[in-house]
């Protein structure tokens, strides 16, 4: 019995170094996302920093517009950001949880 929960520990600290691994590694994960005149493109980490921003002169002359632009378009840089990231996340704690009756499923 006492095996099995060294085991259990065991395999869990393992999956918690890979987990963090992981994140550090999307720290690298470059995700562009851009408005769709192109107008206004941005840079954004898989752990969901920001990196860069591109804006188009056009969008210079109008600060509501360009406040807009930035709104939708970072939302979507974020929600594709946090999509890989749970997913790159989730797929490595997953992997590495140990066998645990009745928590499987």
């Amino acid at each position: 019995m006492f095996g099995d929960m060294m085991g259990m520990m065991n395999k869990i600290k393992e999956t918690q170094a890979k987990v963090e691994q992981t994140k550090k590694r999307l720290d690298t994960v470059m995700l562009a996302e851009k408005s769709n005149d192109d107008l206004l493109k941005v840079t954004i980490t898989a752990n969901r920093e920001l990196k860069s921003i591109e804006i188009d002169d056009e969008l210079l002359k109008d600060k509501e517009q360009l406040e807009d632009y930035l709104i939708l378009t970072l939302n979507k840089a974020i929600q594709k950001a946090s999509d890989v990231n749970d997913t790159e996340v989730s797929a490595v704690a997953k992997e590495g949880m140990p066998d645990i009756p009745g928590l499987t499923s």
